[in-house]
Order: structure tokens, then sequence, then C-alpha cells
């Protein structure tokens, strides 16, 4: 007896090369969960821990529901690169419900809603993350400081703490580990020189370039998109794109540092997540640039 199915079909050639991609996708991401480990401590791993179980749970429901193999499409591994992506957009020690919500519209919403791998027109986990971002501006701006910057008689969160923080405590625990990113301290200077900025502020005094370990997570998320790129997952066209088009725009209204700039290009391309930004979720084969152009 034939049995029919609906579309999607998956073949397993195509899956075989979805595997592979996404597994080196996977791989190129470890230098900047390295970084960020490293920066703010055992938040950024409980992070990822939990959304891809989150997400794991979440697809093989959805499969189930459709009357799929759970097995057979969680070994394309799109939904753990998903986890770790949203996961890594998070802040380091954001609520356990914070993550389940973002997991929850990236694979259930912007994902299997529409039909599943190849079909969504959005990027998962960045839908995830807007949601969250326009629902919990409060959760979503609790960054901690970098560990080597906590107040003294701080001390840094272990791995014990950092369930705790995550799983049980409320957001006001976290007030003894939060300041100001980078890009907030840029934003926010009204009063002081761009010299004067790096010279009396602790996080760029010891960070030049960007703000102290910053530079160095956007240097290992740098490595592992050469690395995809060396791979040939994707093109150079999408990440040349947007780190010419940052380029561009802040060297038109960087004015060589007054306290009105907003400042240098070198900041702008190693703070916050650009390198993030442009060689792991622009490059998005599916919901991405179709063409070169």
């Amino acid at each position: 007896m034939l049995r029919m199915r609906t579309s999607p079909h998956t073949h397993a050639a195509s899956s075989a090369q979805v595997n592979r991609v996404m597994l080196d996708v996977l791989l190129a991401l470890v230098p900047g969960v390295i970084a960020m480990t490293w920066l703010f401590g055992y938040g950024t791993l409980v992070n990822l821990c939990w959304a891809a179980l989150l997400a794991l749970g979440m697809e093989a429901a959805v499969m189930l529901l459709r009357g799929r193999p759970p097995l057979f499409y969680l070994q394309d591994y799109s939904a753990l690169v998903t986890a770790v992506l949203l996961a890594l957009a998070l802040p380091p020690y954001a609520p356990w419900w914070l993550t389940l919500i973002g997991v929850l519209f990236a694979i259930v919403i912007a994902k299997q809603l529409y039909g599943g791998l190849g079909f969504n027109p959005f990027n998962p986990a960045m839908v995830g993350y807007v949601v969250l971002l326009i629902s919990f501006p409060l959760q979503m701006s609790q960054w901690p400081a970098p560990l080597a910057l906590l107040p003294a008689g701080t001390e840094a969160p272990g791995l014990v703490d950092a369930l705790q923080l995550i799983f049980i405590s409320d957001i006001q625990s976290l007030d003894a580990y939060t300041a100001a990113t980078p890009l907030d301290l840029m934003r926010q200077n009204s009063s002081l020189m761009i010299s004067q900025l790096y010279s009396e502020v602790p996080l760029f005094a010891q960070g030049k370039l960007a703000g102290l370990g910053f530079e160095w997570v956007n240097l290992a998320y740098l490595a592992g998109g050469i690395y995809l790129l060396a791979r040939r997952v994707f093109s150079w066209h999408a990440p040349v794109g947007m780190l010419s088009s940052m380029i561009l725009l802040s060297l038109v209204f960087y004015d060589g540092g007054s306290s009105a700039s907003q400042g240098s290009a070198f900041f702008h391309l190693f703070s916050g997540a650009t390198m993030l930004a442009a060689f792991f979720i622009i490059t998005d084969p599916v919901s991405g640039a179709t063409s070169n152009l």
C-alpha cells in the first residue's frame, strides 16, 4: 500500500547536507561561547543547555502532533542551532521563563507554524529575540558586568550561583552583577570626550577597543565566521555588506571624539553582537538574502 504524505518531503541527501551545515555552525560558535563564558561566567552555559533542552523538546512535540518521526527531524540539528543562537543573544543570567518564551516563539511559531525548516520567512531565533525585546525590555537589559569589573567584595557567581540566579532568584538578585554595556555607555554619554570616556570609565580603561572583553567576544565570533567561509557554508557577500554599511555609517557620524560622538568604526565593529550578527544571523540560508546582489 502506497502511503500518502503531505509536503514538505524530506530526502536523505538533502537532510545529510543540512546536518553537515548545522554541525559546522555549532562548531564555529564554540570560540564565542568560550569567550562569553570567560567574560560573564557560567550563566552563558546554563542558558545554552536550558534553551537546547526546550528547543529539542518542542520540536519533537510538534513533529509528533504532525504525525512525523521526531528523531529523524531532530537529527538535522536545526532546532539546536536556533536554541544556541537565541541563548547567545540573551543576557547570560536571564530568568528561565524568558528563555522558555523565546524558544516557544522561535520553534513553534516562527519555524513550525510555517511548515518547518525551509519554509520559515524569518530567522526563528531572531523572532524569539524580538518578541522578548518588545515584551520584556527590563529583563532583556539586565546584562552582567564582566567578572573582572565586579565591585569589591562581590564574589563572581559560580555554577550553583548561576543556576540559582536563573531558576530561583528574581530580577532584583542580579543587581550586584549587572552594569551598562559599552553600547549603552556610548549612547548615554553627553558630557565626556571619547578620550575621557576611555580613560575614566573602567569598562573602557581596561578594554581600549570596544570595552573590556567585548572585543574578544567579537574576535571569537569573527574566527568562527572565517571558518564557515572556508567551509563554504555561505559566501562573503552578506557579512561584508553588513560590516561595510556599519563602517560607512559610523564614519559619517563620527566627529573625531567629541561628547556628541557615537563611537568610531572600530568601536562598533567589535562591540555588542556585531560579528555574531554578521556571520551567524544574516547568513541564515532560509531567511537571508537569496542572491549575492
